[in-house]
């Protein structure tokens, strides 16, 4: 097991492939794996996001969010999965919180989003939350 337990790997197809080029099969599979082989939290983005634990837990987000396909939002993702993490929040539930966010964020703005719109939109994806 390569990483601490706390990392998250947050790849696209492509760069899923590039990482762990002998994994091969269905998408939560593949995530099941890669988290093992990795000893952490693996997210393989997409239209049906898979994250996967290096215990056991894997959960699908499909998240009906095209525009977020989009230069930078990976890195918002990425960002937020840190910041929950940061509070203390484990790194599967902090990645499970996040792409759902994400995926409303995304929902919510609709065409022509570009990932420095997304900031802006967490408190109000928050506040329909509460």
């Amino acid at each position: 097991k390569a990483l601490n337990k706390e990392c998250v790997l947050t790849p696209h197809e492509g760069e899923f492939a590039r990482l762990f080029p002998d994994i091969v099969g269905p998408k939560a599979i593949r995530a099941e794996k890669a988290a093992e082989m990795a000893g952490c939290t693996v997210l393989i983005k997409g239209a049906d996001t898979v994250i996967a634990d290096n215990e056991s837990e894997t959960v699908i987000q499909e998240t009906d969010a095209p525009y977020l396909a989009t230069a930078g939002s990976g890195d918002v993702l990425a960002g937020m999965i840190t910041g929950l993490i940061a509070q203390g929040m484990p790194s599967f539930k902090a990645a499970c919180a996040a792409i759902y966010i994400h995926a409303e964020m995304g929902k919510s703005y609709g065409a022509g989003l570009v990932a420095s719109d997304l900031p802006d939109l967490i408190p109000f994806v928050l506040k329909d939350l509460v």
